[in-house]
Parts: structure tokens; C-alpha cells; sequence
């Protein structure tokens, strides 16, 4: 009966201590309340507004499109969902280990092309527009983060990617925490993108009571509105014009608001969190790069201290921008990324 009694006052701790929110220092609950407000990026997002954004047209399957001087092929593919068959949309560009690229809200495959072409010289890349998101299903189903991870690897069995490694950013990396945890063997290497870890506290995912309250949602069917609320509040610096109008378009593209609706009302960020403490962290056997921007309002750089604890081996680097560092500062991002995915 004595065991019994400690091996529960110990349950009871270690309960405790996963669920415990690490307190918001001074300066970041600042940047977390002001965002940057980047004069310039503010000017850009206003001349958008005034001017319009024309809409995007479909593609086709083999269609190819000129990225920063490579040729990236679209691909539409059915896979395997929950109960139903998904239509996927992807871009693929070199050749060589499999890299697939995860993005998030409220992007597509398109925040990856700054860094695409560098990238597509040493690997396969496969850059996903997200189930939800850009030319991808968006139909009713499973909008659960684990039940899409299981969805995407689903699209990889279907064509042919065994080993791969990963790099996700955002709301993508809530899926690749399932990726990593139940196919471990699968994932060679994985950069880990702006998303919370270990230490976590609710006042840091305000964007969550906006996208979900059904008194706010709406902000969802005004895409320039989302993006426009979105970068300014973590972008650090400017993002190109042709940039920001890609995401305007690829967000505009009819159900992509109501999907990402499905998504919020599918989960929470504690929910999120609870998963990665309790069982996802520990399934993590791959060497990991965990990437940050140096200056993200939601995300603060603290809470990278003492990682070894709970991640050990894991790389943690931060790239000199906000949230969307990958377009922010294209340079600093692959001077992080690299290295890491050609290491032996």
C-alpha cells in the first residue's frame, strides 16, 4: 500500500509539472502585446489594400512554374484519408534525399520559395500546400493535427518516399510533431520551425481567441484583413511586396478560411502543448534543429533554456527576423539550415 501511495504522489508531480506555464518576462509580454508594426511592411500591406489583389489561377498537374530561375513542377495527387480519398497539391523541385516542407497559417507551399532554389540543389524537394490550404483538399473530414499527419504520410507512401527529412514551420510543425513521433525510423533529419515546445503559457497564442470565437472568426473569409493582422503583429522586418500578395492569393482561394476554421475548432495550443509533454517528445529520435526567429512575439527566446533537459542533442538556432523569417531574411535562414540537413 506504501508503494502504491508514492509511485501516486509521483504521478501527481510529474503531471503537475508538465502542465505548469512558465511565466511571460517583462520584454517579451511587450513585443507579445505591441507585435513589431514594421513601418514599411505596414506601407506595403496598405498599398495592397488600396490596390487589389487580382486572383490566382489554377494549376494542373505537371504544370511548371519558374521559381527564382528553377523550374518547379505542380503535382496533384490522391491519397488515402481517414475515410475518404484527399486530393493533395505539392511542388517538387531537384533531386536526391527527399526533403519535405511543411509551412502554416496562413500560408502555402509558397513561404518556402525564397529558399527553394538553394535548397533544391542538394535535395528532393516536396513543398506541401497543407490539407486546408492553397489547391489541397478542403473538403469536411478529419481536421484533427494528428489525423492529418497520418493523412500526409499517406500522400508519401502513395508516391514512393520511404526515409525523408523535414522542415516545418508554424502550424506545420504541430503535424510533424506526430510525423516524428509515430515514424521515427522514417525521418532523417528535421528542422523543427516556430512552434512552442516545452514551456508554454495561454497569454502566448492570442491569435487562438481570434480564430476560433465565433465573434471573430470572421476575419477568416477577409484574407488581406488575416494576413495583413497576422504580419504585422511578427514580422521584424519587411517581407517583398510579390511575396505578401502570393499569400494573399494562395489564402483567398475558395474554403481555405472555412478549413482553417476546422482546424482551431479541432484542437487548442495547451491541447498542442499537453501532447508534445506527455507523449510525443519522447518518441523524438532524430537529430533536430530546433529554428526560431530571434525576435518572434509569440514565441520567446527564454524558453529555449535548459532544452537538454527535455531534448537532448537537439540544435537550437535562431535567425535574425520575426515569425516569418524563412521570407523575412532568406540569407540568415539558410546559413542556419543548411549546415544541419548536409551533416553526415
Amino acid at each position: 500500500m506504501y508503494n502504491i501511495f508514492i509511485v501516486k504522489v509521483q504521478v501527481i508531480q510529474e503531471i503537475k509539472l508538465r502542465h505548469d506555464y512558465r511565466p511571460i518576462s517583462k520584454e517579451a509580454r511587450k513585443l507579445l502585446l505591441e507585435g513589431h508594426q514594421n513601418p514599411e511592411l505596414i506601407a506595403t500591406l496598405e498599398s495592397i489594400a488600396s490596390d487589389g489583389v487580382a486572383p490566382l489561377p489554377d494549376n494542373s498537374d505537371g504544370d511548371l512554374e519558374d521559381v527564382n530561375g528553377i523550374a518547379v513542377k505542380h503535382r496533384f495527387v490522391d491519397a488515402p484519408g481517414e475515410s475518404e480519398m484527399i486530393r493533395w497539391h505539392y511542388v517538387e523541385a531537384g533531386a536526391g534525399e527527399p526533403l519535405l516542407l511543411l509551412h502554416g497559417i496562413p500560408q502555402s507551399w509558397r513561404m518556402f520559395m525564397p529558399i527553394l532554389p538553394e535548397l533544391a540543389k542538394r535535395f528532393r524537394c516536396v513543398a506541401l500546400d497543407l490539407k486546408g490550404y492553397g489547391q489541397s483538399h478542403k473538403e469536411r473530414g478529419d481536421y484533427r493535427h494528428e489525423g492529418v499527419a497520418e493523412q500526409v504520410v499517406s500522400l508519401l507512401d502513395t508516391i514512393g518516399i520511404d526515409r525523408f527529412s523535414m522542415f516545418s514551420h508554424d502550424r506545420g510543425t504541430v503535424q510533424a510533431d506526430f510525423i516524428a513521433a509515430k515514424h521515427t525510423k522514417r525521418v532523417n533529419r528535421w528542422i523543427r520551425g516556430s512552434q512552442h515546445l516545452v514551456h508554454y503559457h495561454p497569454d502566448l497564442s492570442p491569435q487562438e481567441h481570434i480564430l476560433s470565437k465565433i465573434e471573430t472568426r470572421e476575419i477568416l473569409q477577409d484574407p488581406l484583413r488575416m494576413i495583413s493582422y497576422i504580419y504585422r503583429w511578427t514580422c521584424k522586418y519587411p517581407i517583398p511586396r510579390p511575396n505578401i500578395e502570393l499569400a494573399v492569393q494562395e489564402f483567398s482561394r475558395k474554403g481555405v478560411g472555412l478549413a482553417v476554421e476546422r482546424y482551431f475548432q479541432s484542437s487548442t495550443f495547451r491541447k498542442d502543448w499537453i501532447d508534445r509533454r506527455t507523449r510525443l517528445i519522447p518518441e523524438w529520435k532524430m537529430p533536430i534543429l530546433i529554428l526560431q526567429g530571434l525576435e518572434e512575439p509569440p514565441m520567446p527566446v527564454e524558453n529555449y533554456t535548459n532544452l537538454e533537459e527535455y531534448l537532448p542533442g537537439a540544435q537550437v538556432e535562431f535567425v535574425d527576423g520575426g515569425h516569418f523569417y524563412v521570407e523575412e531574411n532568406p540569407q540568415g535562414t539558410l546559413e542556419k539550415v543548411l549546415p544541419f540537413l548536409c551533416s553526415i
